[in-house]
């Protein structure tokens, strides 16, 4: 099949885009066309399988270009074609220029949604762009970390640099940004191992954004899948349209040679052009049936499982197709090393309901590069029956675990029952993952991302305050699991305060030692504050970029010791449950040193646990097929809000303890001791206390299994 997009060539440029319009113009711009109007016209006459091209001579990278489409206008019938509507390239590279909301760019008349509008679109939407791809890498090896090893940071582009003082202004804000020699040193020294960047596609906002003043911060409303978006571009700043990519591809290889893997989190689910009443801009326009999974009661209407007014079609082949070819392209020309799936169920509606056997899984099992990714969903979407799937991914996939953040929350916001749900996602949730053959890694953990309260506020607020939205308070979820722990929002209180810094120590420490992959919320690690906004979504300012200069700089000390403490240490990073034959591995005793039986289990009081991983005992493999041997640790957990005096249980015959990390303590450095079993051992308030025991392996215990 004719190649897709726009393809320089020595000649000019081919031009191909899949529609079923009637005729197709390729519409050209230059610099005074696109300033003052006009544009000079192709028409694409090459018809192949459903594809139109051509090719035109003399056009170079930089070239602004749009399509129009002439063919049957019928919404009943699911048909908008309009040539009024100047289109984007549905695989554009890059994209330069605004959208002016207005009557202009809508391709109905805004008093008949059945009555294509006359208006002209041009000068209200942006162009696509012809760019050059002869981008030069450094060459060096990527790094390609496995699950076990991986601790992902997820992170805006923009609001991670946008006030950093160590990176130039010009860059702040920007791809170079976050390149840049002083935000790779903060990413390094914190010992994450993989970026998770929010939407990096073009994207524009919802349309009530601009009138209140307010824009799509998180970037959640794509309209180019193959473009990075321009606003987050020091070159476009710079008045050189196009020059996204490349500096896309710089910062990660400036990523990649800091040893940092780079996870995008992409939106297949749906597009900035909203219901059947939002703009067209580019999909609807060009094939309206084939993008969007169109209401069989009324093609005028879309199936809506996202919340934002349409769903692609993923059972559409060209689609299809397209979803592929996009994540192919930022594999293999952009270099990323995986993705995170939006609302990802939505991928797997064909006929509606979930289905872990579509078409589009098939596509990624079976695609060899797309295969080899870090592939992650986020498993719901909305209003369907079925729409929250988690544990139903495919193999290869790993999902975001819901029930481990809101197990983790209310366990150490003090609620009654949930000591063995809080053992079990520990443990790898093995309830959700073990019995359809996948390891631990399939659970991504996390306590705090982007949507949401940050940890900070998650320990400082009981409501949102969301006012600064402008919809008094009405969005964003009522259910958070917080605690403000005894004032609402900022206070000198230095009880309050040290009480709040014990709660994000122990949910930090708690995430970083559970089995599966952790997540780190961006910002975190350095007591990061939205004022108790939990949807900032529409927020570019400094309520969502880092604050620089307000560092909880022992929170941040903290929390790189934890997690060099958990890379430092595989019995954290087990491939696999620990069940069955290999239970003596993880056992998990009372305050009082003895197993933890079922009744126990079940007391709706309970809170406190001592966890035992066995370092030595059925180990993993290390790449080179070394035995991933480590010592014995005991991990006291008190979730009660008074100390709480453990007894060392019996392990390992004259196993010696020492302590060595204490999340009661704002450094995490624990008192030296030297603890046998038996011994009483006094864990704080709402804390855990991690024990090491030194290992010696004989040589039978090292070749065990």
């Amino acid at each position: 099949m004719f190649p897709l997009g726009a393809t320089p060539s020595p000649g000019g440029t081919n031009f191909a885009v899949a529609s079923g319009a009637d005729a197709v113009d390729l519409c050209l711009f230059d610099d005074d066309q696109i300033e003052h109007g006009g544009e000079t016209r192709v028409e694409l006459t090459q018809y192949d399988a459903g594809v139109w091209h051509g090719s035109v001579p003399g056009v170079r990278p930089g070239q602004a270009y749009g399509y129009r489409m002439s063919g049957p206008w019928d919404p009943r019938r699911g048909l908008r074609y309009n040539p009024a509507k100047l289109l984007l390239d549905p695989y554009a590279r890059a994209i330069s220029g605004e959208v002016r909301f207005g009557p202009e760019v809508l391709a109905h008349r805004p008093d008949d949604p059945y009555a294509r509008s006359d208006l002209e679109s041009a000068a209200h939407v942006p162009r696509s762009l012809v760019i050059d791809t002869g981008f030069r890498w450094s060459e060096r090896p990527r790094p390609r970390h496995r699950y076990s090893d991986t601790v992902l940071y997820e992170v805006h582009v923009k609001g991670f640099t946008a006030s950093h003082p160590g990176v130039p202004a010009a860059l702040r804000g920007t791809y170079a940004g976050l390149g840049h020699d002083a935000a790779l040193s903060h990413l390094v020294s914190l010992g994450v191992t993989t970026v998770e960047l929010l939407p990096v596609h073009h994207n524009v906002p919802e349309a009530f954004l601009p009138e209140r003043g307010l824009t799509n911060y998180w970037g959640y409303n794509t309209i180019g899948y193959f473009a990075p978006h321009a606003g987050y571009s020091a070159a476009v700043r710079a008045a050189r349209p196009g020059g996204q990519v490349a500096e896309f591809q710089a910062m990660v290889d400036a990523l990649h040679g800091a040893g940092l893997e780079v996870v995008l989190d992409v939106v297949f689910n749906h597009t900035a052009e909203a219901d059947h009443l939002g703009p067209t801009l580019c999909h609807r326009g060009i094939d309206n049936a084939a993008y969007y999974r169109l209401d069989p009661a009324d093609p005028s209407h879309y199936v809506d499982t996202t919340g934002c007014g349409n769903s692609l079609n993923a059972a559409d082949p060209f689609a299809l197709q397209m979803i592929m070819d996009s994540l192919r392209y930022w594999l293999t020309e952009m270099r990323v090393d995986g993705f995170r799936f939006d609302l990802a169920p939505t991928l797997a509606r064909e006929q509606g309901g979930f289905d872990r056997l579509s078409a589009f899984f098939d596509l990624v099992a079976q695609d060899p590069v797309v295969a080899r990714a870090k592939l992650i969903a986020e498993p719901w979407d909305v209003g369907q029956g079925d729409s929250y799937d988690i544990g139903r991914f495919p193999p290869l996939w790993r999902e975001w675990n819901g029930r481990y953040r809101d197990t983790t929350r209310d366990f150490w916001r003090g609620h009654d029952g949930l000591l063995g749900d809080f053992a079990t996602r520990f443990g790898g949730s093995s309830d959700l993952y073990g019995g359809r053959g996948r390891p631990p890694t399939a659970s991504v953990n996390l306590i705090t991302a982007h949507d949401g309260f940050t940890l900070a506020d998650l320990v400082s607020y009981d409501t949102k305050h969301n006012e600064a939205n402008g919809e008094d308070n009405r969005d964003g979820s009522d259910d958070n699991r917080s605690w403000n722990c005894g004032a609402e929002g900022p206070t000198t209180d230095p009880v309050v305060l040290a009480l709040r810094g014990r709660q994000q120590r122990a949910m930090l420490t708690t995430l970083m030692l559970s089995f599966g992959v952790p997540m780190l919320l961006g910002g975190d690690e350095l007591g990061r504050t939205q004022q108790g906004n939990n949807n900032a979504y529409c927020q570019d300012g400094p309520l969502t970029w880092f604050d620089w200069d307000h560092v909880d700089e022992e929170l941040l000390t903290f929390t790189r010791h934890l997690i060099a403490f958990r890379r430092g240490h595989p019995v954290f990073r087990r491939r696999r449950f620990l069940s069955g034959i290999d239970w003596q591995q993880l056992r998990w005793y009372t305050p009082a040193g003895e197993i933890v039986t079922g009744e126990e289990w079940a007391d709706p009081g309970a809170r406190s646990v001592a966890i035992y991983l066995d370092g030595v005992d059925e180990p993993d493999h290390a790449e080179d097929g070394a035995l991933l041997l480590d010592d014995d640790f005991l991990v006291l957990v008190n979730a009660w809000w008074e100390p709480l005096e453990f007894v060392i249980p019996p392990t390992r015959d004259g196993q010696v303890w020492e302590p060595e990390l204490d999340s009661f303590e704002p450094t995490g450095v624990a008192s030296p001791a030297k603890l046998g079993a038996g011994d009483p051992v006094t864990v704080n308030a709402r804390s855990l206390v991690v024990l090491r025991g030194p290992v010696s392996p004989v040589p039978g215990e090292m070749n065990a299994g």
